[in-house]
């Protein structure tokens, strides 16, 4: 039996982000899934590109484009920007311990 659940993003996934919460809490596994939506639903962490960092970013590709700026002649970018997401509530009923200092440096933390 796994010890983790680690959901990679997915558009089919993510409509299915409750069922997914439900069978990780069901097995007693701690699930990591990169979306606000499964952390909010019970998921235990997410972490990942910033989401709105990411879509602001490409409206400045977007504006290249229509001004004229082939496709091709634009750089590719990684994010800069990552988000770590920790719901609390889960990692107690998991029996998990957080840490401060992993604490600390959640973005967000759901009690």
């Amino acid at each position: 039996m796994p010890d983790a659940l680690i959901v990679l993003p997915s558009p089919m996934l993510f409509a299915e982000h409750r069922r997914i919460v439900e069978l990780a809490a069901k097995n007693r596994l701690p699930a990591c899934i990169r979306r606000e939506k499964f952390v909010d639903a019970g998921g235990l962490m997410s972490y990942g590109a910033n989401l709105a960092d990411l879509n602001r970013r490409a409206a400045t590709y977007v504006d290249k484009i229509l001004k004229g700026t082939k496709p091709a002649d634009l750089p590719v970018e990684q994010p800069t920007k990552f988000e770590l997401l920790v719901n609390l509530k889960t990692a107690r009923e998991l029996g998990l311990t957080i840490s401060r200092e992993f604490l600390l440096i959640a973005d967000e933390v759901i009690e």
